[in-house]
């Protein structure tokens, strides 16, 4: 049992990790489906380490997504690393180093092996072999069943293998001096994972895409893999060794395409099915349709990510300081600032909403919000949102929906970045032509943004400003709850029978105080002197 703990965790690489950084106070979270083996885990790197003074701390239930580091959860015991099990969507840290460990799930090489051959006699295209994090191990071991393949054949392999983007993270605001030392370290190997340990290749490697006059690099999904500039994706059939999770799902939607096919490692079987995944695809387009006759956007922050510094009160207490600061670091401070401009632009008002793992009740608190963007990771950026009361979209679909005039190429991002790096969105100009809404069937008019603008100085300008309010103020409370003609918050709360307890009561005058009846419920007092008579 102990040996399986040591392979599968990767105990021995761990330890060496922690003695050689001197840490005292690690942080061990684990997902869901890892933390029946915590207690091993930590009782087995425990004796590794041979104690030393080193105190293990064991975190479950993250805040967000187990896939994002919890460094909230980790500054409650003061730890001074995070060593992170299981799938990781390698989200920049802000003040904690973060060590990976991404578990070896079980595969058949061979039988991998012979799919792969497969796939390259069937296709004329080049494979590039794209995988989910708990395989990274047995890559190797693929690679050389496949170059012993086609010796035997007195060919060359058309395969390209994506590699792992790191197995070690420091935090932005991490010193010279520690980055020099994992540049010093450049590849380390260990239980035949490779992985590059440089901190300046990981940021290099945060964008989704990036172009150089002879390579363009990609990354997705934690890992990483270059092409030339003659070449395009779809030149490529994508090899994908995984579930069919959101890894799987992020990658299809991304580069739809291609040509992908997925060997799934517990059945031993190709898949070239993703058709659910482009229904899945087709019912995002209908929710931006939605999201257009939206007038309320209330702004999801999910993530843990964290690059600027953010102001609270005085008196916010050290956890939510922390957590407002690994909010908005790592662009996220720039993606909310960039879709609150987009809504504000389209006539729309927005509110922005910090909390955990969002859920229909949470989100149930919120009914004047008749959309929802959430702006997490890319690994949980895709919200099934068919139990809640709104709908949820991603940032790249808010441009979709808010931009008036944009059309939905067939291009699709589920990480925000690529929005922050392919430059500011441009708004189109406001105009007075309505729009078709596909929901409603029949033309609207989105609303123009009146906040810090100068009102015209023409003699209609003081009627035409009354005859809006009158407008609002007519309006019937069933279309301003339930037919989307708020414009606020404020004026769903107006709209509403009960606002909740206020000091101005304008209904009639409540009855004299009267004295009530005395004694228990079993036999009041009036009722014992009745029965006494």
């Amino acid at each position: 049992m102990d040996d399986d703990i040591d392979s599968r965790y990767e105990v021995p690489r761990t330890a060496a990790f922690l003695r050689e950084r001197a840490y005292t106070r690690v942080a061990l979270q684990f997902p869901d489906d890892m933390l029946k083996d915590a207690a091993a885990v930590a009782r087995t790197l425990r004796r590794e380490l041979g104690g030393g003074g080193a105190r293990l701390f064991v975190m479950a239930d993250t805040a967000y997504n187990s896939c994002c580091v919890d460094e909230v959860g980790a500054s409650h015991i003061d730890a001074q690393c995070v060593v992170h099990y299981g799938h990781a969507c390698m989200s920049p840290t802000s003040n904690l180093p973060a060590f990976f460990v991404f578990g070896k799930a079980p595969l058949d090489v061979d039988a991998c092996a012979r799919s792969l051959l497969e796939c390259c006699r069937k296709s004329n295209k080049r494979i590039l072999v794209l995988y989910g994090l708990e395989y990274a191990y047995a890559l190797d071991d693929l690679r050389r069943a496949i170059e012993d393949s086609y010796k035997s054949h007195s060919g060359h392999p058309e395969v390209q293998y994506a590699e792992v983007l790191c197995s070690v993270m420091s935090p932005s605001s991490s010193s010279t001096e520690e980055n020099e030392c994992l540049e010093s370290n450049g590849i380390s190997s260990n239980g035949g994972l490779s992985v590059h340990n440089d901190e300046s290749t990981f940021l290099s490697y945060r964008c989704s895409t990036e172009h150089s006059s002879s390579t363009h690099k990609y990354s997705l999904g934690g890992v990483k893999w270059d092409i030339s500039v003659e070449e395009k994706m779809e030149d490529y059939l994508i090899f994908w060794i995984g579930q069919d999770n959101s890894a799987f799902a992020n990658i299809v939607l991304t580069f739809n395409r291609c040509e992908i096919v997925r060997y799934d490692a517990t059945a031993n079987q190709l898949s070239t099915d993703v058709s659910h995944l482009m229904k899945f695809l087709r019912r995002r387009y209908y929710l931006v349709e939605k999201a257009k006759d939206a007038n309320i956007v209330g702004i999801l922050v999910g993530t843990l990510g964290v690059e600027h510094c953010f102001c609270l009160a005085p008196s916010s207490s050290k956890r939510d300081m922390l957590e407002m600061s690994n909010l908005f670091d790592a662009g996220y401070l720039n993606i909310i600032e960039q879709m609150k401009e987009l809504i504000k632009a389209a006539g729309k008002k927005s509110y922005t909403l910090v909390m955990g793992r969002p859920n229909s009740a949470k989100l149930a608190n919120f009914p004047e919000c008749e959309v929802f963007v959430y702006v997490s990771c890319a690994q949980t950026a895709l919200l099934d949102s068919k139990e809640f009361l709104a709908p949820v979209i991603t940032p790249f679909e808010a441009v979709l929906a808010f931009s008036r005039g944009r059309e939905w190429t067939g291009e699709y991002f589920l990480d925000f970045k690529d929005l922050i790096t392919s430059g500011r969105q441009e708004v189109a100009k406001t105009t007075e032509e309505a729009r078709f809404s596909f929901i409603k069937g029949g033309y609207m008019e989105d609303n123009c943004p009146q906040e810090d603008e100068e009102q015209s100085e023409t003699s209609l300008s003081l009627a035409e400003v009354t005859e809006k309010a009158l407008s609002i103020q007519n309006q019937n409370n069933d279309a301003v709850l339930y037919q989307g003609g708020a414009m606020s918050s404020i004026d769903y709360l107006k709209a509403r029978t009960y606002r909740g307890l206020t000091g101005e009561y304008e209904g009639p005058a409540p009855d004299s105080v009267l004295v009530g009846r005395t004694g228990r419920a079993a036999g009041y007092n009036d009722e014992k002197t009745q029965h006494v008579q």
